[in-house]
């Protein structure tokens, strides 16, 4: 199969953000009253959007709407201030992408993170690529594992799903690319492990970005 185009999940895939997603929910739980958690408890938290962030961050005593609401609210807060201190580029991205510009694919970024933070963290942390486009949560569209967004993607750059190859690092990002009859691949370098990716349908688990080129001779 000739793959003309690739989707990338943002978190955990492009960009190692996971100190400061745990800080910022941290902040605001402490803010609340609320005991925080270990960086490595939030791997499983994030994933699905920022309100089930902070359902899952939350005591199971205390998960009622206002106090998720409220909790959201603080965490867009603090994340808005802290979000650039520890997020960078996995090893290995950058040189990726430079290698699928070179070859003239087209890439696109699709997350559950809320547009906003999605859109302005791709102008600053990626900000020698081009991305033909950039979907965050917020716009009509339903989150993953929701197709809708992937190809919307699709339509806009005129390239038919079977075409794309979506690199993903949990089994919503799986679910999504299986769905929309793209390609999955599971990167082993972000947040869930090898078992969850294969077990939602990933076709390829690579260890290092770079190892994605073989898809792409």
């Amino acid at each position: 199969m000739t793959y003309r185009a690739i989707i990338f999940d943002l978190d955990g895939t492009l960009l190692d953000t996971l100190r400061d997603l745990a800080e910022a929910t941290n902040a605001a739980l402490g803010e609340l009253g609320f005991s925080p958690h270990q960086q490595e408890a939030y791997r499983y938290f994030v994933g699905d959007g920022r309100d089930l962030l902070a359902y899952r961050a939350l005591p199971a005593t205390a998960r009622d709407a206002k106090t998720v609401n409220r909790l959201v609210e603080l965490i867009n807060r603090e994340y808005e201030l802290r979000w650039r201190q520890h997020s960078f580029p996995y090893p290995g991205i950058p040189e990726l992408l430079d290698a699928l510009t070179a070859k003239q694919l087209k890439m696109a970024v699709l997350s559950n993170k809320a547009h906003n933070f999605t859109d302005e963290m791709v102008k600053q942390l990626l900000p020698k690529w081009r991305f033909s486009a950039v979907y965050g949560a917020g716009s009509s569209a339903p989150k993953k594992p929701d197709p809708q967004s992937t190809l919307q993607i699709s339509r806009e750059l005129g390239i038919t799903p079977s075409e794309f190859v979506f690199l993903g690092d949990t089994d919503i990002d799986m679910k999504t690319a299986t769905t929309a009859g793209m390609y999955p691949v599971g990167a082993l370098w972000g947040f869930r492990t090898a078992a969850e990716l294969k077990s939602n349908g990933a076709r390829l688990l690579l260890a290092h970005p770079l190892e994605l080129l073989q898809l792409f001779p």
